[in-house]
């Protein structure tokens, strides 16, 4: 706290700071990545206009709340198709997706490969084979 990062550290601890607005808003995304959300009701969340929380939340995530929250689904729907073997429609559906095809478009995408495809992929590991 008193090193060459700590002022950065209080502030966003503290909640006050830009940082810490977007940080509040990124934990409710993490919380409720399933819900569909409105940009003013999360940039009302961070305390922030809408222009300032989209401007501020790129800069601390490289992204949009949007792709963000499709990140943290996806990640979320592969973790549960490798641990409990869920297939991509159930997973999808678990995640918050309505569509099966948007879901593997969407996986796809971002993993490179589709779901069943990047399944038996990661299954073939032995170190992925262990974690479970």
């Amino acid at each position: 706290m008193t090193g060459p990062n700590g002022s950065i550290i209080r502030a966003i601890a503290s909640g006050e700071s830009r940082t810490g607005q977007i940080a509040r808003a990124i934990g409710w995304l993490k919380a409720h990545f399933r819900e569909p959300f409105s940009g003013p009701d999360l940039a009302g969340l961070a305390g922030m206009s809408i222009s300032s929380f989209h401007d501020h939340f790129r800069r601390a995530t490289a992204m949009t709340p949007l792709q963000y929250q499709k990140q943290l689904r996806l990640q979320e729907a592969r973790k549960l198709m490798l641990a409990d073997r869920l297939d991509a429609a159930e997973a999808g559906y678990r995640v918050g997706y309505d569509s099966p095809s948007q879901f593997s478009r969407e996986y796809r995408r971002l993993f490179g490969a589709p779901p069943q495809r990047d399944m038996g992929r990661l299954r073939a590991l032995p170190q992925v084979a262990l974690a479970i």
